[in-house]
């Protein structure tokens, strides 16, 4: 059996790809893998020394949502990376053909339709993106994180999966988290992340909070910066030591850290969503204002309207606001367990197996 996967762009769509192919490794270890992504994405860094198979497609970016000189240049690349994208697809020979998302799913999942392969698309936001609308007229499956993704896509191919998660994130226990970062259980620990590049606005509101937070000694912080932004935020907080407060770059073991969260402060990028509701961990979440179709304010609203979180805008996100929101929660325990069961009610933990089951079944 052999299967061609593809995402590529951002690890929002990387990893729940490897987290697929784990699980179809699973249920049928003689499956053969081949990723094709982008040259330049993440993918064709992270995929490789995962051990999986990568080849790339030559591709200029995704199509802008409104006429401009560029789509021109853009369709013309497209419609030679589907000839390319054929080329791949006869000399592999897949059993089915997987996309996660990013505009370099088009070229190969087209190919694969239009040669009668199985083929099926994971849409892990809210709103769908341009490329799996275009490729939900052509796939035989689609498997949506959201229910809200539902309406976007056609009813006798779409089924509500959840996004796939991580073993690991399941797998970690709060007490590994607590001594990897010298924490204590006898104070709520906040999770602070503005995804791996980080975010600007999270992080200058963090300062003040930062700051009281040292004096008060009531909660315990992990506040996640970003590489580019971490010397700038050490030094806004160079007069803080407080065994409190712990601010890094960046983390290699986010699935540690959000087993022991009681709450956190996040983007509501649909992965890092998926994963927190997987633990039922309540959020505060920030959504990335310029993200396609402002697709994670969407993401956020499918929380809050759950109960399992709050939701401040990036344009009106203050340090007094974030301030206010926290202590509310914060002193409220039973609002917090309520959020957290809000939360885990959410979780799809087993999204993994079951669209592994739907590509097999497809085959």
């Amino acid at each position: 059996m052999k299967i061609i996967v593809s995402g590529g762009g951002t690890g929002g769509h990387i990893y729940p790809a490897l987290t697929l192919i784990d699980a179809i490794k699973s249920k049928r270890p003689d499956a053969e893998f081949l990723y094709v992504g982008t040259e330049k994405g993440l993918e064709a860094d992270i995929v490789p020394k995962a051990g999986i198979n990568f080849t790339a497609l030559k591709m200029e970016g995704g199509l802008e949502r409104h006429f401009t000189l560029k789509n021109i240049s853009r369709a013309a690349n497209a419609i030679w990376s589907i000839k390319r994208a054929k080329d791949i697809v006869k000399s592999f020979k897949p059993s089915a053909v997987v996309g996660t998302g990013g505009y370099v799913c088009g070229p190969i999942l087209l190919a694969a339709g239009l040669m009668k392969v199985p083929t099926l698309i994971q849409e892990q936001n809210a709103v769908a993106g341009v490329t799996n609308k275009i490729l939900s007229k052509f796939v035989d499956k689609i498997a949506v994180g959201t229910r809200d993704a539902l309406k976007n896509f056609p009813a006798d191919k779409t089924v509500y999966t959840g996004n796939p998660i991580r073993k690991e994130v399941l797998a970690a226990k709060k007490i590994d988290g607590l001594r990897e970062f010298n924490f204590t259980a006898d104070k709520p620990i906040v999770l602070i992340s503005g995804g791996s590049r980080g975010a600007r606005s999270i992080n200058n509101a963090m300062i003040d909070v930062l700051k009281s937070a040292a004096q008060k000694n009531s909660a315990q912080f992990l506040h996640v910066t970003g590489k580019g932004e971490f010397n700038s935020v050490v030094e806004k907080l160079s007069e803080i030591d407080a065994p409190n407060i712990r601010v890094v770059p960046y983390l290699y073991n986010m699935p540690t850290a959000m087993a022991m969260a009681d709450l956190a402060i996040f983007r509501a990028g649909a992965t890092g969503l998926a994963e927190l509701t997987a633990r039922g961990v309540p959020a505060i979440l920030i959504p990335y204002p310029f993200a396609a179709e402002n697709h994670q304010e969407f993401n956020a609203r499918s929380l809050v309207e759950a109960g399992a979180a709050r939701m401040i805008l990036n344009k009106d996100l203050t340090a007094e606001l974030l301030q206010k929101n926290l202590d509310e929660l914060l002193s409220a325990p039973d609002k917090l367990k309520s959020m957290a069961a809000a939360s885990l009610s959410l979780g799809k933990p087993n999204a993994a197996d079951e669209i592994a089951d739907l590509i097999l079944n497809l085959i």
